[in-house]
């Protein structure tokens, strides 16, 4: 995408509908236009009526003209600016709206394929820049351009000459000022990707603090972080040291344009060409276009760093998820909750040998299904393929005889309900983490939940019971209390259909003999489908498939894969022994 269409696309998608308040601020600025240039026209008269033809009758008239232009122009320069921060600040909650829209609808291989420090850099500094490149390129670009204008006009009425030579030194500027915004955009996104970076790495530290307080790590990952720092502290500098080259550029210039000008009117004066109250009201007028015409040449590093910013947060926003529904969607009816794999495929990688090849499986409705087999072989795949987390490559899933690549999304996942060994909890009160499963719950209702999943128990000893905050990702709660939270919000949802991703790996005996039983209620006469670490726990499955590189080895109850699978036997047998 170029530079323009980025342009338009702001203007189209984030600012026209703000083009009313736009245009009031615009209307702020002709005023201040106006003010300014009648303050360098007013000095003509000042200077010729009361100092040298000593008129004392305007004594009160020209000064207070004077001070009510300069009260017009600090006025209207207020509501320009409250106006357009307004604009400015509505623009950053829209772009930031669609970034957030656009991450909760993406594929779950999208967001486990990007770091979240690098999408909190996009929803921060990124969107300062655009919303920066509305508020100050547009109010700047009128205020003064038309200041210019004015201020212009004036110097043209006094002399012609004189604002000839002005005018040639304002293209050296630009020329200068354009160079060094198109620098300004390279640094910038050099400045953002260690950002990121930074970032990133601090959000890895405050996951990982016990790992790094146990390992003693602490001065090493000071020393990283002060490398962190120091790069991003680098290439901040680079951005301030390309900003203020503008600076010593535009004053050399302007000290060379007032030099000659003087220079030039000094001869005009002597041959009577020019008179001195016309110089002075010439030369205010300049010296106030000089801030304008500075301005104007800057323009172009707000503008690039607006355009590098939309070049990293537009794509996000236009992420098309891979997990679509068609048209003809429907929505999908479950009463058994079978589930049948036929010839799936599946691969993470299009380059890389497939994860999964031509499984079949057949998952009896309303009773429990094991899946068995090393770390690796496909088992947790299977489970993300079921409410589409990945399609498949290829092959088909059904579930009562319905294909879920042609249900609607909504409704195929409001009938499964995930139960994983990785249990995720917002910094909230438990009561809302529960009922997060089923907003339209009562509170009864969550308490009930909350007493067959065994967590009755430990919240009732909280402080604030039901009402206790519990931490980012619930670090007050131990691993077990956390588990019976997740199986609280699956009993909560009611879904015929139950995954659960190792539920009860790395829990003591007593914690995990809790919620096998928590687990057992949540199952009842529900399709359940489970990953087990430990074969005790679904030795009385239904059914348990046995899965090895991606293919289905072996399928039967415990008694039969012991003597049908060589693959399951050794697997029990070194679980044996380890117990």
């Amino acid at each position: 995408m170029s530079d323009i269409q980025i342009l338009k696309r702001l203007y189209h998608t984030y600012t026209k509908k703000y083009l009313n308040r736009i245009l009031i601020s615009v209307f702020f600025t002709v005023l201040l236009a106006a003010s300014t240039s009648s303050v360098a026209y007013l000095l003509d008269p000042a200077i010729k009526q009361l100092f040298i033809d000593k008129k004392h009758s305007l004594i009160y008239l020209i000064p207070g003209l004077i001070i009510l232009a300069f009260t017009i122009k600090g006025a209207s320069l207020y509501f320009a600016k409250v106006i357009m921060i307004g604009v400015s600040e509505e623009v950053r909650k829209d772009v930031q709206t669609d970034m957030f829209a656009s991450i909760i609808k993406a594929d779950t291989g999208t967001v486990d394929n990007k770091h979240s420090g690098k999408f909190i850099t996009n929803l921060t500094n990124d969107v300062n820049m655009i919303t920066n490149l509305i508020s100050t390129a547009i109010l700047n670009l009128f205020k003064d351009s038309l200041t210019l204008l004015g201020l212009l006009s004036v110097m043209f009425y006094q002399n012609w000459k004189l604002s000839l030579i002005a005018i040639i030194m304002i293209p050296l500027a630009s020329t200068a000022a354009r160079s060094l915004g198109k620098r300004m955009g390279k640094v910038t996104t050099e400045q953002m990707n260690k950002a990121s970076v930074l970032t990133s790495y601090l959000i890895e530290i405050f996951k990982n603090h016990k790992l790094m307080k146990i390992f003693q790590k602490e001065e090493s990952e000071k020393k990283r972080a002060g490398e962190y720092i120091n790069n991003l502290k680098e290439s901040t500098k680079k951005i301030h040291i390309v900003f203020v080259r503008a600076s010593p550029i535009m004053e050399i210039l302007t000290g060379i344009m007032i030099a000659f000008l003087i220079y030039v009117s000094a001869k005009l004066i002597a041959s009577n060409d020019l008179e001195v109250s016309n110089f002075f009201s010439f030369l205010a007028a300049m010296m106030l276009a000089y801030q304008p015409v500075r301005s104007l040449a800057t323009l172009n590093i707000a503008v690039q760093q607006g355009l590098s910013g939309a070049k990293r947060v537009l794509p996000i926003i236009d992420d098309v998820p891979k997990i679509t529904e068609k048209e003809n969607a429907k929505k999908i009816i479950v009463n058994e909750g079978s589930i049948e794999f036929n010839q799936l495929k599946f691969n993470y990688v299009e380059s890389q040998k497939g994860i999964l090849k031509s499984i079949n499986l057949q998952i009896p409705g309303k009773k429990m299904t094991a899946l068995v087999g090393h770390s690796g072989a496909g088992k947790s795949t299977i489970l993300n393929l079921i409410p589409r987390f990945y399609n498949a490559d290829s092959g088909d899933i059904k579930i009562d005889k319905q294909s879920i690549y042609e249900a609607t999304i909504y409704s195929l996942r409001k009938n499964i309900s995930l139960v994983s060994q990785d249990t995720t909890l917002f910094d909230d009160t438990i009561m809302n983490n529960i009922i997060y499963a089923n907003s339209e719950a009562s509170k009864e209702e969550v308490k009930q939940a909350a007493k067959f999943s065994y967590a009755e128990e430990f919240i009732e000893n909280l402080p604030n019971k039901f009402d206790t905050l519990i931490g980012e990702n619930g670090i007050r709660l131990s691993g077990g209390e956390k588990q019976r939270l997740s199986i609280a919000r699956a009993i909560l949802k009611k879904s015929p259909i139950i995954l659960l991703d190792e539920a009860t790996s790395s829990l003591d005996a007593e914690t995990e003999d809790k919620i096998q039983k928590a687990i057992n209620f949540l199952t009842k006469g529900r399709t359940t489908v489970v990953i087990a670490h430990r074969l005790s726990t679904i030795l009385n499955s239904d059914k348990i498939y046995v899965i090895d590189s991606g293919n289905v080895v072996g399928e039967g109850k415990h008694n039969d894969l012991l003597n049908s699978s060589e693959v399951y036997k050794n697997f029990y047998e070194k679980q044996i022994r380890k117990e």
